[in-house]
């Protein structure tokens, strides 16, 4: 009995010293403010893209042979009409020639046509007097038609065979013309793809030999928004982005165009947004990665409390049901939170109801509500020691996002 009463005494002061623990663990407990402010609120979508020349010429050959010469390299600026390659036109040389002697020859052939036709002609005007004076018969008459007949198709063969040997030789000639390669733009060549001696082959597609940008003045972003954020992008929005290169200068530029066709990577649906760029000083290059921030909304002196202060809930306080599908995303992109904020009353806490408006992913608006400038809000729960949160021994650990950022 005594041993029991003794056991009994350990558990009663092991519970009671919980007790106490737990106490001044709770005493101990502070919750941190913050001041609803009122200041201009920003909404933005982000999104990346790469940078590119507004035009981009890609030049080619559409004669297959060998590179002769290159006139031209990387960051080469060229005129429109200035020869940058040529291929050797030897070969084509050589076929020129020897089209012109098929005209040649073509042409001789409709002399001599028009010469023996001449002649049948003759012998048939000499026939038909000879048949009407009943000298030959009338087959020898036949005949001597049928000669004038066959010599005068004979010469529309022989013209037919000029006409054909002229377009194989212009044909020719257009080809000697491409070996001879020449910029359609004035720009800067910002690709060069074959070298001196190589054999550059034209069979189903034209071989890319330069890739001329037409100015670096002018660029554009080519950025993929996600279908979410699509309906928020229109033409004329103000964009502001930085490259890698230049990590502390932003740049501005704004959408020029919203482009219909979708694109689907493991079912992620994302669109195309075109950004015009002006890019006066050139250190915009082709190919950068442009993280970009479209601006959709603004709302100046806007009042505002911190997101942190909108996911807080106290520890004993029932979990919120989840926010229907609609509601789960606020106007700045972020996901929604419960539209309810937390400030001390005396010694206990009291919900404050809100109504959000726009969202820029740190502070939400707050449209409607019981909340008036410089009021503190709860954004979280901390000890003295400076612990995130007061954690009980006799007890479950706090609800999740409960005093926690």
């Amino acid at each position: 009995m005594k041993k029991l009463i003794f056991v009994i005494l350990i558990l009663a002061a092991a519970v009671a010293g919980g007790w106490a623990w737990f106490r001044r663990s709770n005493s101990a407990a502070e919750y941190r403010v913050v001041k609803v402010d009122r200041g201009d609120l920003w909404v933005f979508v982000t999104a990346t893209g790469a940078v590119q020349p507004v035009t981009q010429v890609q030049v080619g050959t559409q004669v297959t042979g060998t590179i002769e010469k290159l006139n031209a390299d990387f960051n080469t600026r060229v005129k429109a009409g200035q020869v940058i390659a040529m291929i050797d036109q030897a070969p084509f040389l050589a076929k020129v020639a020897q089209d012109r002697a098929n005209l040649a020859r073509s042409e001789a052939d409709v002399e001599r046509a028009r010469a023996t036709l001449e002649q049948a002609e003759k012998e048939l005007v000499r026939a038909k007097e000879l048949a009407r004076r009943e000298l030959i018969s009338a087959s020898e008459l036949d005949a001597a038609e049928a000669q004038q007949l066959s010599l005068a198709a004979q010469v529309k063969v022989a013209l037919a065979t000029v006409a054909q040997a002229k377009a194989t030789l212009e044909s020719s000639e257009v080809n000697l013309g491409y070996t001879t390669i020449v910029s359609p733009v004035d720009g800067i060549v910002i690709s060069r793809n074959v070298d001196v001696g190589q054999t550059v082959a034209a069979s189903l597609s034209a071989p890319t030999i330069f890739v001329i940008a037409a100015s670096l003045k002018s660029m554009q972003i080519e950025a993929s928004v996600s279908e979410a954020d699509i309906g928020r992008i229109a033409e004329g929005q103000k964009v502001t982005f930085t490259v890698d290169a230049y990590r502390n200068r932003p740049f501005v530029g704004k959408v020029a165009q919203v482009r219909l066709s979708p694109t689907s990577v493991q079912n992620v649906v994302t669109y195309t947004v075109i950004v015009s760029v002006e890019n006066p000083d050139e250190k915009l290059l082709p190919g950068m990665t442009a993280n970009a921030s479209f601006q959709v909304d603004f709302r100046a002196g806007a009042l505002k409390v911190p997101n942190a202060a909108l996911r807080f809930t106290p520890t004993d306080e029932p979990a919120a049901p989840e926010p229907p599908a609609e509601a789960k995303r606020g106007p700045g992109g972020a996901r929604a939170v419960r539209n309810r904020v937390w400030v001390r009353n005396g010694t206990g806490l009291t919900a404050v109801p809100i109504q959000a408006g726009a969202n820029d992913g740190s502070f939400t608006e707050v449209v409607k509500g019981d909340l008036a400038e410089g009021q503190e809000v709860i954004v979280g729960l901390v000890t003295k020691e400076g612990d995130p949160a007061v954690s009980n021994p006799f007890g479950p650990g706090p609800r999740p996002g409960g005093g926690r950022r």
